[in-house]
């Protein structure tokens, strides 16, 4: 059974400044999204699920669509505001996102098979997805055992602001015992910081090892995550810039002891948009592999 690629694309890029999912960053046009596919493709996955909102399904059908067909099974679910459990209702003043744990569960209609999660404006780098594809291929009868590529933090900053990154603490077996979310990483004087809400600086060497939200998931979680996402509202559904983290349910699954989830070493590159500053780095970067004979001029 071949993998999906579930791709969460539904943000709005509010410090990009625009919708980057779609920005041009290669030699003919393609997005990094487009690298992403093109590399899943490479590495075995059989479908591919945008998890978009409505209000700009029409510019991703008519970007991936034509050029798609019959290269790879293609598959579109919302992420709504209003997509909430029965019971629920949308806060009027709300208009963030719920977060990466909501952006997976609302796939849970279309994906039967083993699924691996990313971002549709990180670039990971095709080992990441042989790894990963060979993971979810290797283990699709083990319903509880999940996995993570994971990659150095000073590999993962931008020069333009500050990120949010997942600091990974891993045990034996390259088993994750627990992810911690830093909110506010920058650069600082050649130092990486991170900013907590009290105004608290923690240091950081750098080779620490943080999630970049690629996942590899088996069908089961969709029922933990629709658990979870309704115990999460109970509580948070009136702040109004809450959010669940995946890697928060994650963490939660393994303290319950109802999972256990693998570190993966990707070997590869990982470079994203996070600011409009980090284009013409990200484009340099692409048009260097191009150069490298690692990718082809046109992906499709």
């Amino acid at each position: 059974m071949n993998p999906t690629l579930l791709i969460l694309a539904a943000g709005m890029g509010s410090r990009f400044g625009g919708l980057k999912q779609v920005e041009p960053v290669g030699l003919s046009g393609e997005a990094i999204i487009d690298y992403s596919i093109y590399d899943a493709i490479r590495a075995g996955f059989g479908k591919v699920v945008f998890v978009i909102r409505k209000s700009f399904a029409k510019t991703f059908q008519e970007k991936f669509d034509a050029k798609l067909k019959g290269k790879i099974d293609v598959k579109y679910v919302f992420q709504e505001l209003d997509n909430l459990p029965e019971g629920f209702a949308l806060p009027e003043k709300r208009t963030k996102p719920w977060g990466t744990a909501h952006a997976i569960l609302v796939a849970r209609n279309i994906i039967n098979e083993p699924f691996c999660v990313i971002n549709a404006d990180d670039f990971y780098g095709l080992n990441a997805y042989k790894v990963i594809a060979d993971f979810l291929k290797n283990s699709s009868d083990k319903p509880d055992l999940f996995s993570m590529v994971g990659y150095y933090l000073q590999n993962t900053l931008s020069d333009f602001g500050s990120v949010s990154r997942g600091i990974c603490s891993i045990g034996q077996y390259n088993n994750l015992i627990k992810i911690v979310e830093a909110k506010k990483i920058i650069k600082k004087e050649n130092k990486i910081i991170s900013i907590e809400e009290n105004g608290r600086e923690t240091l950081f060497t750098g080779n620490e090892i943080v999630s970049m939200n690629m996942w590899g998931f088996k069908p089961s979680i969709f029922e933990t995550l629709n658990k979870k996402f309704t115990e999460f509202l109970k509580t948070e559904i009136h702040k109004l810039e809450t959010e669940m983290y995946i890697p928060s349910v994650v963490f939660n699954m393994i303290q319950e002891k109802t999972i256990t989830a693998k570190v993966l070493e990707a070997r590869s590159s990982w470079f994203g948009i996070t600011y409009p500053e980090d284009k013409p780095i990200v484009v340099e970067k692409i048009r260097s592999l191009i150069t490298n004979g690692e990718y082809p001029e046109q992906l499709f």
